[in-house]
């Protein structure tokens, strides 16, 4: 059983400056997704996690993207910004304390204001006046991009309460302390677009892909503690659905569980886009497998044939022998995507509950989102 984290003197108002000592793809040449393993080292600074925990990382614009917002806006980056801790000079106060990535509407609705009356203020305005419009403007562009479509001048006393502040993003750990002493690893997927003709990356996992060097001791961390998603008692079974960067939190249960010689069996499902290119910590598993610290592994990859394939069509498959676990008294856990994957997941349960438990569809689901989840606490999720 997890034992929960100590508190630490580190946090959001104080996080600590740890360092990234690796740096390293998990997908191979040909894949659609640039996912990688990162490695954050603690150093000295005490802090202690247990699997299931996540890293909180706050992350910090490219220098490149503030250059260009400060040319779009006319503004000289040396300009010195009043701060409770003293004057931070304006470039370095928008590469750590602003998120620029994704332009805000109260900017967008500022642009108007300065904007002469014509034709450019009126097509502005339409798309303001429509939500759906309005959503869909903000959705794939950002500051620089709206400035160059439509060029008014800000003082910087005008522009910073228009934006946001930086907030932390939390990353689910893929580590465990015991097999890893001293550092926390991550399982990044580093989001990359282009709209409007220039590239752009996810604010935190292209800083954490591309926007750190390693060996600094600069990344601000600190812990966020779960409140639900810990491991069960060591002879406890455990079923694992963790598809995509999903995997991280359940990697870092079988590496603690293997350590400290947990008797349950355990039963991952893992899926992604195709096997030779996606199969994330592929010869880890496989030894874990040959050990038998994994007992089962069905994995998915949706665009290895004509029809695609997910993990819930996998658990469909394996339903019979997941219901058997169910009633012995497994562990459900799920990690990933919260809108598409782990809906399709929980409905699955439910169908596996019908099928092989003979439960009405009312029946079906009151086990599995009122016995299972919350009477047992033997259904729990890390969903985003």
């Amino acid at each position: 059983m997890s034992t929960p984290t100590t508190p630490s003197v580190h946090n959001r108002a104080n996080p600590y400056k740890a360092r990234l000592t690796e740096n390293y793809s998990l997908t191979s040449e040909g894949s659609a997704k640039d996912t990688r393993h990162i490695v954050v080292h603690l150093g000295e600074s005490g802090i202690t996690y247990t699997p299931g925990d996540s890293l909180a990382v706050i992350p910090r614009n490219f220098p490149k993207v503030v250059d260009e917002l400060l040319a779009a806006l006319k503004l000289d980056g040396a300009t010195p910004v009043d701060q409770p801790t003293g004057a931070v000079p304006l470039r370095d106060l928008l590469i750590t304390q602003y998120s620029l990535n994704r332009v805000s509407k109260k900017f967008v609705k500022a642009v108007l204001e300065k904007l002469p009356e014509g034709d450019k203020k009126t097509q502005l305005a339409d798309i303001v006046a429509n939500d759906e419009a309005f959503d869909d403007y903000v959705f794939t562009r950002d500051y620089t991009d709206v400035l160059t479509e439509y060029p008014v001048a800000f003082t910087v006393a005008e522009f910073l309460p228009l934006t946001n502040k930086i907030a932390p993003r939390l990353y689910s750990i893929a580590s465990s302390p015991k097999a890893h002493p001293g550092e926390v690893h991550l399982t990044v997927a580093v989001v990359t677009y282009t709209t409007h003709g220039r590239q752009k990356f996810g604010l935190a996992s292209g800083f954490l892909g591309y926007g750190q060097e390693l060996e600094k001791n600069e990344l601000p961390v600190y812990i966020q503690p779960t409140k639900h998603f810990h491991m069960p008692a060591h002879d406890a079974n455990i079923i694992m659905v963790g598809p995509g960067t999903g995997i991280a939190p359940f990697r870092a249960f079988l590496e603690h569980r293997a350590i400290e010689g947990a008797t349950g069996k355990s039963w991952l499902f893992f899926g992604d886009q195709k096997k030779a290119t996606d199969f994330l910590y592929e010869k880890e598993f496989d030894a874990m497998l040959a050990k038998g610290t994994l007992t089962r592994l069905d994995t998915a990859f949706s665009r290895d044939q004509a029809h695609k394939i997910y993990v819930q069509d996998r658990m469909h498959e394996a339903g019979a022998e997941m219901w058997k676990w169910l009633k012995e008294g497994a562990y459900f856990y799920v990690c990933g995507d919260a809108k598409r994957m782990a809906r399709d997941v929980h409905q699955k349960l439910i169908d596996i509950a019908q099928e092989h438990g003979g439960l009405s569809p009312e029946a079906a689901k009151e086990y599995i989102e009122v016995t299972l989840a919350k009477t047992e606490k033997r259904y729990l999720k890390d969903v985003y």
